[in-house]
């Protein structure tokens, strides 16, 4: 039951990377790509229906994580209390920005609320990547498994790290640039003209350093994780999904040069995908290594809620999830094919 309910966190918390992402994205991009009134509006529209509810994943696998892994959660919530309380008024800044900016008339107000748009999108892809980031290099953990960790401290990876070093820096920077293809691949998608035309561009050329910190973010977690290929030398079926990562690689940059943007933005989200699930699948059974002792390490079996509340806690999150696809179903049905600049709204 305890595997089951890691599989089921990952794939939420893949779910809310794959679907905010491309939100995310589209604000990293939203000051480039859109010159014009019109084509800010564009890209507001593509994402206006979506991207509050695509926000609700993060929720769901927050409330998730702390039905299922109480102790995962508690502990973490000791050592990143400063990050998530940045998160939090990240994302709310990102909401006012795009809220308030439909309201304004004097276009002070609008540059104003467009930037606070755009800069918000891209620190959130930061931190996000940065936080995958200290769960995979490790954290200082304690006997009674709490930590605490400052913003920074030297910026090298060792027994007294901060929550920025020069590896998280990495992951942040590796999640900004995925998600900003991703974003890119979206907006292509959504919108026409130039706007499509810049868009697209922006994925071409954001490509091949994707690949590059691909290969730079490979390395350097062995380096500073050798473990983390641990279940890949005992499953060799596991190093399918590396595979898949480089085959979507490739997928998106075929396709971008077809200009097939639905095919190329499908697979920046499997490639999204096979990067989380090889981050779950190499610390698997561990949800939270100890940078110190490996006998401190947070793991399913010594973190998880009992297992008579994980087994009914399974059927009301089925009953749960058959909802909510529901609900994405149909919104995305409703607001399928390219934006649209008539009626009210963004």
């Amino acid at each position: 039951m305890e595997t089951l309910w890691f599989m089921i966190v990952a794939v939420m918390v893949a779910a809310y990377v794959v679907l905010d992402g491309f939100d995310l994205g589209a604000g990293a991009i939203y000051l480039s790509a859109a010159r014009t009134t019109d084509e800010r509006r564009k890209v507001m529209r593509a994402i206006g229906p979506v991207w509050d509810g695509n926000e609700v994943w993060l929720l769901a696998a927050g409330g998730t994580l702390y039905f299922a892994f109480p102790q995962l959660y508690a502990s973490s919530f000791s050592g990143f209390y400063l990050p998530l309380m940045m998160v939090l008024w990240l994302l709310m800044l990102r909401g006012i920005g795009i809220e308030l900016r439909a309201h304004m008339q004097n276009p002070v107000w609008v540059g104003f609320f467009d930037v606070v748009f755009c800069v918000s999108s891209i620190l959130l892809a930061i931190f996000f990547g940065a936080a995958l980031g200290n769960v995979v290099r490790g954290v200082p953990l304690a006997a009674d498994h709490y930590f605490f960790e400052p913003l920074w401290t030297n910026f090298r990876v060792g027994p007294t790290p901060g929550i920025l070093d020069w590896y998280t820096v990495l992951t942040g920077v590796i999640a900004l640039v995925t998600l900003t293809a991703h974003g890119s691949l979206y907006v292509a998608v959504k919108t026409e003209g130039d706007l499509q035309l810049r868009a697209r561009t922006t994925a071409r050329w954001v490509w091949p350093l994707q690949v590059v910190l691909t290969v730079a973010g490979l390395i350097a977690t062995i380096s500073i994780r050798p473990t983390a290929l641990d279940n890949y030398k005992q499953h060799v079926a596991g190093f399918l999904i590396p595979l898949v990562v480089y085959a979507a690689l490739g997928m998106m940059i075929y396709a971008i040069r077809k200009r097939e943007d639905k095919t190329a933005f499908v697979a920046s989200a499997l490639y999204i995908v096979g990067m989380l699930v090889g981050a779950a699948y190499a610390l698997y059974p561990v949800v939270l290594p100890s940078n110190t002792d490996p006998a401190l390490n947070l793991t399913i079996y010594n973190s998880a809620a009992g297992h008579h509340g994980l087994a009914v806690g399974f059927t009301w999150w089925i009953l749960g999830m058959i909802l909510s696809l529901a609900y994405f179903v149909f919104l995305f049905r409703m607001f399928k094919g390219k934006v649209r600049l008539e009626g009210e709204g963004y």
